[in-house]
């Protein structure tokens, strides 16, 4: 089955989806891109290892990747292989050296892994084709994506109009702050809170 490698390219809240993020991966040798609908653990643990910033404590995400390698296993990369009524089905391909092994995630767990890891983003081509952003012929002047549904066609243009300098945006890592201090994770909330002053202070 042929398939295409991918890339994270913009990582923002989701204004459809209450308490949810969109991530939006890019074709690393083509122009289409596939968004998904991710938890917000997941977009928090996201975003911290894009902004390089480090945890006080071990979220769920670093527990997995000290239990993997406690037993010396290393996630090769992640595989989206099958789309079914809108939902992502996600392989990792995991090695101990000698074998290799599939194990079925959650497309978000996934892309969380996949960031730790560092380990490359696979889907199906055919997926891709159907569930992708098709950029219309107007898109030559950097400015329509079509989903085919209207709140999530808003919301990407949102995120890619103007062009992100950024992955993750001030504006987010903001929402994810205060997410954090809802949830009375404060210690990593004033991480993020530094990381925000340095971007700012950088501006």
């Amino acid at each position: 089955m042929k398939r295409r490698e991918l890339k994270i390219l913009g990582l923002s809240y989701s204004q459809s989806q209450v308490g949810s993020y969109v991530l939006v991966l890019s074709d690393k040798n083509g122009s289409r891109k596939l968004p998904l609908i991710i938890k917000p653990l997941e977009a928090q643990r996201i975003a911290l290892e894009l902004e390089g910033i480090k945890s006080p404590r071990p979220l769920t995400h670093d527990f997995i990747k000290s239990m993997s390698d406690s037993y010396g296993i290393d996630i090769q990369e992640v595989y989206i292989h099958s789309l079914l009524e809108g939902v992502f089905y996600t392989k990792l391909v995991t090695s101990n050296g000698i074998e290799e092994f599939e194990i079925e995630c959650t497309a978000g767990d996934a892309m969380a892994l996949s960031v730790i890891y560092k380990c490359p983003i696979f889907v199906t081509t055919d997926i891709l084709e159907s569930a992708g952003i098709v950029i219309s012929s107007e898109d030559e002047e950097g400015s329509i994506y079509e989903f085919g549904d209207d709140e999530i066609d808003s919301e990407l243009n949102d995120i890619f109009e103007p062009k992100p300098e950024r992955i993750v945006s001030i504006e987010d890592l903001e929402i994810m702050m205060n997410s954090a201090i809802d949830n009375e994770e404060y210690e990593i909330a004033a991480e993020i809170r530094d990381r925000i002053n340095e971007l700012k202070e950088g501006e």
